[in-house]
């Protein structure tokens, strides 16, 4: 089959203004619960867009690890490429798409490093052979499999049952300045409902043309 011809219909929910919450984190927030409520797979995952020095666009999956009115925390190695990145250009946007309920949700805006604190009490919390693994990896870096599996191994023996947070690696808060929430409707005409944050410090909402 083509893939010009893949298509099917929206009509498993509707948006209207009247229902958004004041707060684009709180719509957010139900929109995440019911996610999780409905068994959407991984609902914490989204593609996190980052530019470059050049201006070379890239785009992968991180997962959602923290969520407040301060904004979106995830975790990283901070010499990766999209540490690289944020480094250079610290503008980034987000998208969750959870096609089992036809939404997804844009944000938008600036990243911050959070504190050393807050890294390091998520990072203790994570499964040991997660914190040994990010000890172990040095990530976007060309290795061998042989090769990451004796940094592996070689993490283990050196850093014992309680493994201190390798300074490379932490959390990124994207502080929001705007929302998209897409509904998907019949006949390609959507609900695109957007947040954006003004001057004031408030949050303006309007529609979209889908």
């Amino acid at each position: 089959m083509s893939v010009a011809n893949i298509r099917r219909s929206y009509d498993w929910s509707e948006l209207h203004e009247s229902n958004m919450a004041a707060h684009p984190i709180d719509q957010l927030d139900k929109w995440l619960q019911d996610a999780i409520r409905l068994d959407v797979i991984d609902p914490t995952a989204m593609t996190l867009a980052t530019v470059n020095a050049n201006g070379q666009p890239s785009a992968r999956i991180v997962l959602l690890k923290g969520l407040d009115h301060k904004g979106l925390v995830f975790y990283t190695n901070y010499m990766s490429r999209k540490g690289q990145d944020l480094s250079n250009n610290p503008q980034a946007s987000v998208l969750f798409y959870w096609a089992g309920i036809e939404r997804q949700i844009r944000v938008e805006g600036t990243i911050t490093k959070t504190s050393y604190e807050q890294s390091d009490k998520y990072f203790h919390s994570r499964p040991l052979d997660s914190r040994y693994g990010a000890i172990a990896s040095p990530q976007s870096l060309p290795i061998s499999r042989e090769q990451l599996e004796k940094r592996m191994q070689e993490t283990i023996a050196t850093s014992g049952s309680q493994p201190s947070r390798p300074n490379f690696w932490g959390g990124y808060l994207l502080q929001p300045q705007y929302f998209e929430f897409w509904q998907g409707r019949k006949s390609r005409l959507h609900d695109r409902i957007i947040y954006t944050l003004t001057e004031m410090g408030t949050w303006q909402l309007d529609r979209l043309a889908p």
